[in-house]
Order: structure tokens, then C-alpha cells, then sequence
């Protein structure tokens, strides 16, 4: 295949599974000769993947003067108009990309067909079910979006999913759409081959005397992190459960789940403590136990506790987490996909997770670790045979788990797979409706906001 000029569309390149999943891509296409760009609308070094800050790969931030809420309202309408904006300037790029790789948000698709290139769209999953419509405001300010969701997903030239999961929930409410394609993300294996610098004081300070239970998500409420430590509040006080994920002081869920978390784990008795990021500039939003990094190691050791929680942690404290844990507990219920299992599996450690979604295509039922009803007793008790387990048979799992990922989910495995499905879609002429879809799209952000006000207001 010749090397092509790929333009990659992702809204804020931070620390997370999508985010994971959009460097993944961005190194497949790369180590494969092909010209990658990222483009994005918000990118923190101090919170980020080290591929994007150390030149590995080219990153480019957009500007957009439209704010991410308005007053902590019309998050999504916001969202929908800075996407916009970022393809606008992709689309008016000098440079001629043959393919554009989107995920996340649908709506930037018809802005990109002036780019004249191939849309190829990577749903994690669809948007529509993830917004709440419990009450008939949110269900009359959704609607719009839900359906430009429905229409701009079409626009694009090739949909793929992240899951067999992903993919029957995708038929069902894309009804008149063709089927997307499986295509499993990638783990870049290599980022975990390296050992973990234990000289760093932020490692220094995760030290634990106790038997390691690992939960790493970011800090949202649909990732049931709370059924983890209801979970550990049923074993002996001889583990520690590090709770460990993406964390930012600007997004508002973040920093309140944390403590949330927090305030529960102290409701059930549990010690707590929390530490703090080393480059946090927002101290006041953080649990009142936490404490800094220190600048050099200190001799003195941290008394132990029930719950360690570590936002917003680097690679190299990932590294040592997965280095020292005896079982990674993950505890969403119908996630997409997951690439936490993928992450434990590799390195070698039995993993928990809930028997739904995308676990069951990663986790392997009493061979890589266990799968679970959605209850915390269900949860304890999986997580008490894997620290019963022998040493022979802990290895075992972990050896087979780490052979799993190697053999199925690794990133010569997705290069294949994603390069095919871009040889197939350059066989075929890209759609040519960008006019209709831009007129649309104007139309239902326009139509949100007025039913919105309407709605809030009148």
C-alpha cells in the first residue's frame, strides 16, 4: 500500500481509553509509512500520553473561541460547534489528506468532506445512549443532537466499532445503516515491556506492605468504581485497593467524583488517602487527605491504608501498579470494550471485570480471570480467589492472559486490521453530500439552542 496523508480528528487528547485508542492509531499508521497528523482542541502535556509531547507524533492544537459550557449548561451544544470548528480547519488545511480518522462526536463529519478526503468513523459507542433523557427537558434538548447523530454518522465514508458488543447495539440503533466492522483496539505492548523507574518519589510514595487490588478508570460515575470498594470493604484489612485513572481539575465530574469516592470509602470505615498530581495546580479541588509528591524520596514510610486513590497517575506509576498488583478489578457494567483488562492481561495479572459489554470478549472466565455479576459480594468473592490462588496457578493466569492480548489485541494486529478497512473504503468514491450535511447540521444546533432556551426560560 503507498504511504497516504492521514489527518486524525480527536476533541481533547488527555489520558483515557478513546484517547489511548486514537495514539494507538496514530503509531499503527505511522510504523506502517503513512503520514499521520493529530489535530485537537485541547492538549495538556502534564496530562497526556508521552507520544504525543516527546515528538513521537505530530499534534496539532486548534484554537476555538466557543466556550465548553455556558454557565455549566449546553455542554453538548458547545461541544457539537467546537468540533465543527476544529474540522473547519482541517477541512482548510493546505495539505491534502487522503483519509481523515474520526471518533467520539459524529457532528464533524459533514465540515470534513471539504477536506476531499475519505471519513473513516471509529464509534466507541453510540452518543444517544449515553446522555441521560430521564426527564422531558433533557429528552426535548437531546433530540436534535440525537438525530444529527444519526445523520452525520451515515456521512462518513466507513464506520468501524470497538467491540462485537459495540457492534449489535450499533445495528440496533442504526437500523437503516450498513454494519460496521469489528475492529478490536490495539495495545502498544511495548509501552508496558518497560520496567518502572522505583527511584521516582511518586512511586515512592504508592509502597504498600498490603496485598494490591488495582481499579484504574477515570474518575466518572458510570464507571461503578464505587462497587470496587464496596467489593474490598468485604476482605480482610490486608489489601489495599489503588484506585488510579484520568483525572483534570477542569473537568467538573472529575474532580467531584473523586471525592465522592472518597467520602464513601470513609463511610464504609476505610482509610483513605489521595495523591496529589505532581503538576496540580488545583489542590483545593482534592480530597481533604491528600498529600504531595515529594521533590526527592523520602525515608520515612506512609502508613498503610484501605484505599490509595492516585488521579490523574503517570506511566511510569501505571507501570509500578501493574508491576505489584495481585488482581486489577474493573468494574464497569456493559463497557464498550475496555482496554484495563488488555492493560492487566499483559502485564501479566488476573483481572475481575463485570460479566457484560466488552469484557467478554477480553476476559477469558477462569483462564485470564473472572467475570462477574454486577454486585459487590460477587465482586469480593472473585477477588478473594484470585488472592487465595497458588503462586502456580496465579502465574498461569497471568502467562495466559499475557499470551491472549499478544496473539489478538496487539498493534501489528489493529494495523492490519484498520489498513484493511482503508484499502477497502478508497476503492470506493467518497460521498459528495457535504452541502446537505452542513446545512443539516447548522439547522439542529440552531433548533437546539432556541428549544433549549425556550425550555429553560420561558
Amino acid at each position: 500500500m503507498q504511504p497516504l496523508n492521514i489527518a486524525i480528528v480527536h476533541p481533547n487528547l488527555g489520558i483515557g481509553g478513546a484517547e489511548r485508542l486514537v495514539v494507538d492509531t496514530a503509531l499503527a499508521l505511522q510504523n506502517r509509512g503513512h503520514r499521520v497528523h493529530i489535530y485537537t482542541l485541547h492538549h495538556d502535556a502534564a496530562h497526556s500520553f508521552s507520544e504525543t509531547r516527546d515528538g513521537t507524533l505530530d499534534v496539532r492544537v486548534v484554537s476555538s473561541w466557543f466556550p465548553s459550557s455556558v454557565f455549566g449548561r449546553m455542554r453538548i451544544l458547545c461541544t457539537t460547534l467546537q468540533v465543527q470548528s476544529l474540522a473547519r480547519h482541517v477541512a482548510a488545511d493546505h495539505t491534502q489528506y487522503d483519509v481523515v480518522f474520526v471518533d467520539i462526536v459524529s457532528a464533524a463529519i459533514p465540515l470534513l468532506k471539504y477536506a476531499q478526503a475519505h471519513i473513516l468513523f471509529y464509534c466507541h459507542f453510540p452518543d444517544l445512549l449515553l446522555a441521560p433523557h430521564e426527564t422531558r427537558l433533557q429528552r426535548v434538548y437531546r433530540a436534535p443532537f440525537d438525530l444529527l447523530e444519526r445523520m452525520t454518522t451515515g456521512e462518513a465514508d466507513r464506520v468501524v466499532v470497538n467491540s462485537r458488543f459495540t457492534q449489535e447495539t450499533f445495528r440496533r440503533v442504526f437500523p437503516t445503516l450498513p454494519l460496521p466492522r469489528v475492529v478490536h483496539p490495539a495495545l502498544n505492548c511495548t509501552a508496558y515491556d518497560t520496567l518502572p523507574n522505583i527511584e521516582d518519589p511518586a512511586v515512592h510514595v504508592l509502597r504498600s506492605t498490603r496485598r494490591v487490588v488495582l481499579s484504574i478508570n477515570r474518575f466518572e460515575r458510570k464507571k461503578a468504581v464505587a462497587l470496587a470498594i464496596d467489593a474490598v470493604a468485604r476482605l480482610p484489612r490486608d489489601v489495599c485497593l489503588v484506585v488510579a485513572g484520568g483525572w483534570d481539575s477542569l473537568v467538573p465530574e472529575n474532580t467531584e467524583h473523586l471525592i465522592e469516592l472518597n467520602a464513601h470509602a470513609r463511610a464504609l470505615g476505610l482509610s483513605t488517602r489521595t495523591i496529589a498530581p505532581r503538576s496540580s495546580d488545583a489542590l483545593a479541588l482534592l480530597p481533604p487527605d491528600h498529600c504531595r509528591v515529594p521533590t526527592f524520596i523520602d525515608t520515612n514510610i506512609l502508613p498503610d491504608v484501605d484505599v490509595l486513590f492516585v488521579p490523574s497517575f503517570t506511566e511510569n506509576q501505571r507501570n509500578y501498579l501493574l508491576s505489584v498488583a495481585r488482581c486489577v478489578v474493573y468494574t464497569p457494567a456493559n463497557e464498550h470494550l475496555g482496554i484495563v483488562p488488555l492493560e492487566a492481561m499483559y502485564s501479566r495479572v488476573p483481572v475481575v471485570a463485570a460479566d457484560s459489554g466488552g469484557p467478554r470478549e477480553t476476559v477469558v472466565h477462569a483462564k485470564s480471570g473472572y467475570l462477574c455479576e454486577h454486585d459487590a459480594t460477587d465482586f469480593a468473592d472473585a477477588i478473594s480467589r484470585v488472592l487465595a490462588a497458588p503462586e502456580t496457578q496465579w502465574r498461569e493466569m497471568g502467562a495466559y492472559g499475557r499470551e491472549r492480548v499478544v496473539q489478538h489485541f496487539s498493534l501489528d494486529a489493529y494495523a492490519q486490521n484498520i489498513e484493511a478497512v482503508i484499502c477497502d473504503m478508497l476503492e470506493t468514491p467518497t460521498s459528495v453530500s457535504a452541502v446537505m450535511g452542513i446545512l443539516l447540521t447548522l439547522f439542529i444546533v440552531c433548533t437546539s439552542a432556541t428549544l433549549y432556551l425556550c425550555a429553560t426560560y420561558l
